[in-house]
């Protein structure tokens, strides 16, 4: 069953499907978007010398809440997720922009088409490719739950 929006969240979704549509960022492409609130997002890794992700392709699935885009969506990498200190293996992303709430930093002025690139960038920068401390752990506490329930703290803008 799709998910009931508002008439603000369901304008500005169509508005960033047709922006995505007309300039899709580098290295990205929809796979699908349907239903409009789940979009399938197929990422190339990111190229260059030294990029460990430069022959990868990875899918992200964002899933867009009624209160979308006062809320943030759901934002997850699809398995397999990139071996990288701030992706776990479920999935989940420890990004400051997926997130509200006391100390992220996700802006209804964010599209999605900006949230990718972030990730893009977020795998360009990789000092090292390996799970963040406590991987296993994690996803056995978290399993498939939204990574929105989690409580991220964001101390390395490193990588």
């Amino acid at each position: 069953m799709a998910q009931r929006l508002s008439p603000v969240a369901s304008r500005r979704i169509q508005s960033e499907l047709n922006e995505w549509m007309r300039s899709p960022p580098e290295g990205c492409a929809l796979e699908s978007c349907e239903p409009m609130t789940t979009w399938i997002i197929i990422m190339q890794g990111p190229e260059g010398h030294g990029r460990f992700y430069a022959d990868d392709v990875f899918r992200i699935k964002i899933d867009f809440g009624e209160n979308y885009p006062l809320d943030p969506p759901d934002v997850v990498f699809m398995a397999p997720a990139p071996i990288h200190p701030h992706i776990y293996s479920n999935g989940h992303i420890c990004l400051d922009i997926l997130y509200s709430g006391h100390n992220g930093g996700w802006s209804p002025a964010l599209t999605m088409s900006k949230v990718v690139l972030s990730l893009r960038s977020m795998l360009a920068s990789a000092t090292e490719k390996r799970k963040p401390p406590g991987d296993a752990e994690y996803c056995a506490r978290v399993g498939n739950r939204s990574p929105k329930l989690s409580k991220w703290v964001f101390e390395d803008d490193k990588v």
